[in-house]
């Protein structure tokens, strides 16, 4: 069977991960927390932040992205947060 055929298998919430790499100081990273944490909170999908200060290679690799936000490690926005945008990447 071609993957044309197969159904995409969805994840429980509990296996999915979010991740919001940002800074302090940031208001865009702290808007994106606020979204982040509500969404994740209604669909019961765990969350975690990274501080860019704090590892060399996410500063390197994000600095003028700041705040980030990755779905399962894949980057899936940044600056600013869709609350709907990521409410269906999580369903997926």
């Amino acid at each position: 069977m071609t993957s044309l055929f197969r159904r995409k298998q969805v994840r429980a919430p509990e296996d999915r991960l979010v991740t919001l790499i940002r800074k302090e100081g940031c208001h865009l990273c702290d808007d994106a927390q606020a979204v982040i944490e509500k969404v994740c909170a209604e669909l019961g999908v765990p969350w975690e932040r990274k501080d860019i200060a704090e590892d060399p290679q996410l500063h390197d690799r994000y600095w003028e992205q700041i705040p980030v936000v990755l779905v399962d490690g894949e980057q899936h926005t940044f600056w600013r947060v869709d609350e709907e945008r990521l409410r269906k990447a999580l369903a997926e």
